[in-house]
């Protein structure tokens, strides 16, 4: 029998608070984040059948993980690392579904209910061939410019989880109401689909420059 062979996945971690269309973020100082010349990997094995989407941690024990130290978006200096511990990466495919489990040992300081005050995280994937990991997707257009024709080709998907008042053990991502609206919008849980070209032009799935989620 054929086994599908493990997935190397590219990835980027994200600290964003989003609504629509999203407020950008302004660096201070010039860096960047090559993802090709640090060749960071998370390497997801096809192991079937053994996640349960529970919020829970046990199904992953056998599986390995990626320690990442937490950086400030803004201003990502070694000196400004979070000292309550690194996060763990772990992933897996079934051969149809990819899987991430985030962990990060220490508290979190939040303000309960407001999702720009919460611990979130993202995953953000390049997805046209342009695109770069700095600067969400690196099209040079602005925000008043910006748009599939103009940016094509530095797309990059986002999925992005906001903790609020997440409950543990919920699935989240979906609800009737913004289903029907047939977008990536999730007001209830707050974990979203989008898509960005730059960090001043992202947008929720189902929606564009001229087209906002309510």
């Amino acid at each position: 029998m054929h086994r599908p062979p493990p997935v190397p996945v590219l990835l980027l971690l994200l600290s964003l608070a989003l609504a629509g269309r999203v407020s950008s973020h302004e660096e201070s100082g010039e860096w960047s984040c090559d993802s090709s010349a640090s060749e960071i990997r998370v390497e997801a094995p096809f192991l079937p059948g053994i996640i349960t989407l529970d919020g829970r941690a046990d199904d992953w024990s056998d599986v390995d993980g990626s320690e990442f130290s937490l950086l400030p978006a803004l201003d990502p200096d070694d000196d400004k690392e979070y000292g309550g511990g690194k996060m763990t990466v772990k992933a897996l495919h079934d051969g149809k579904d990819v899987f991430f489990l985030l962990q990060v040992d220490g508290d979190y300081a939040y303000s309960k209910g407001e999702n720009t005050r919460c611990p979130s995280a993202a995953l953000m994937f390049q997805i046209g061939e342009s695109a770069t990991y700095h600067n969400m997707g690196g099209c040079k257009e602005g925000r008043d410019s910006c748009t599939n024709k103009t940016c094509k080709g530095h797309e990059v998907d986002i999925m992005h989880f906001s903790i609020g008042n997440a409950i543990p053990g919920r699935l989240y991502g979906g609800n009737p109401i913004d289903n029907g609206k047939g977008n990536g919008g999730d007001r209830f849980g707050h974990l979203v689909d989008l898509y960005a070209w730059t960090p001043h032009c992202r947008y929720i799935d189902g929606t564009g420059p001229s087209e906002e989620a309510t």
